[in-house]
């Protein structure tokens, strides 16, 4: 038989297909038993799974049910509806254990709810809902340059990565190796900070860059200056920014009124993540700040400044695909709920004592 002759074929296997060449030798069930070292039921039981299915009987382990009864459906919905509803009084979400000591079950029992049913009390995700009045108007409008923009114009989105930390680590780190990650040591000196200035070209995913010191209107004078002189004229200039106050002085808006085909877009309040510029800053913080080490503010400007020489020569554009009737649905369903939660709230309060 095959699975005799294959040296990778499991044990258990060979033991069971053994049992059926005893048999077909002739040899009875007493000599079989002598041989396999086990009992009557169990060469009945092979011989029988033989007889039906073959040798992928012997390859098939029979399941067998759970020594541990299931637990009744009433536990069940009570340790989903405490994770979901309610508290623990000595914490602000349930653990495995604390759930365990509540309901009454063992804490691998709770893990299996949870796992079945989907919550998970120990994660959490951060939200933010704008109450900008025009919001609807305004992912209308920056919806519309991503996914349709104007012709014969450029849509750049602009803002600035400011407070960028020169850190200079104390000890150097070990380096990457078999079986360990890179070290990198928590304690550091602070060599200074700068701030990043940054345009991105929707269609093209090219970055026009600049590191300055600080994050003033005199800055972002300056910058406009700089994308002024890189887009080539008549082009019209569209630009995706936020609401920061230096955006918005008198000596910004007298300069754009000089500067006709700049035209000024800004995202709803507490809707930065509509400003693709800020997926580029992640980018660049992930894979060039955030794990070096710099001497000074210089040498951190110099990195920075070598990453955008290298993103330039293969640019890359970020490809937005949210509609708007998609973001404005997601708004008024997290407003509901709000609004739902607040009035659930106000109404318990009212009915204390």
């Amino acid at each position: 038989m095959a699975l005799c002759v294959n040296r990778n074929t499991p044990r258990k296997d060979v033991w069971r297909a053994e049992i059926v060449l005893a048999t077909a030798d002739g040899c009875g069930t007493s000599e079989i038993m002598r041989r396999a070292g086990t009992s009557k039921p169990t060469v009945w039981r092979w011989q029988a799974r033989y007889l039906d299915e073959g040798i992928e009987g012997l390859q098939r382990e029979k399941t067998r049910p759970s020594r541990v009864p299931p637990l009744p459906r009433e536990t069940r919905l009570t340790v989903i509806t405490k994770t979901v509803k309610e508290t623990p009084p000595d914490a602000t979400h349930w653990s495995r254990a604390t759930m365990a000591a509540a309901a009454g079950i063992s804490p691998s029992s709770v893990g299996r709810i949870w796992a079945e049913a989907g919550p998970k009390p120990h994660l959490t995700k951060g939200f933010k809902v704008s109450n900008d009045p025009q919001f609807e108007a305004k992912v209308m409008e920056i919806v519309g340059l991503y996914l349709d923009p104007p012709e014969r114009a450029v849509v750049l989105c602009v803002d600035e990565k400011s407070q960028i930390q020169a850190l200079d680590r104390t000890q150097p780190g070990l380096p990457l190796k078999k079986g360990r990650a890179a070290t990198m040591t928590h304690d550091y000196k602070r060599r200074g900070t700068t701030t990043l200035f940054a345009a991105l070209d929707v269609k093209s995913g090219m970055v026009i860059g600049e590191c300055m010191p600080c994050r003033r209107a005199k800055e972002f004078l300056a910058f406009l200056r700089r994308i002024d002189r890189a887009v080539l004229k008549p082009r019209d200039i569209h630009i995706v920014l936020d609401n920061y106050a230096t955006h918005k002085t008198p000596e910004v808006q007298a300069w754009l009124e000089k500067h006709p085909r700049f035209k000024l877009h800004f995202t709803p309040t507490s809707a930065s993540w509509m400003n693709l510029v800020e997926r580029f800053f992640a980018e660049i913080t992930n894979r060039r700040i955030r794990r070096g080490s710099y001497d000074s503010v210089n040498d951190l400007e110099d990195a920075i400044y070598d990453y955008l020489l290298l993103h330039i020569k293969k640019p890359k554009p970020f490809v937005w695909t949210k509609s708007a009737e998609n973001i404005l649905t997601r708004e008024r369903r997290a407003l509901d709920k709000l609004d739902e939660i607040r009035g659930n709230r106000k109404q318990a309060s009212d009915s204390e004592p």
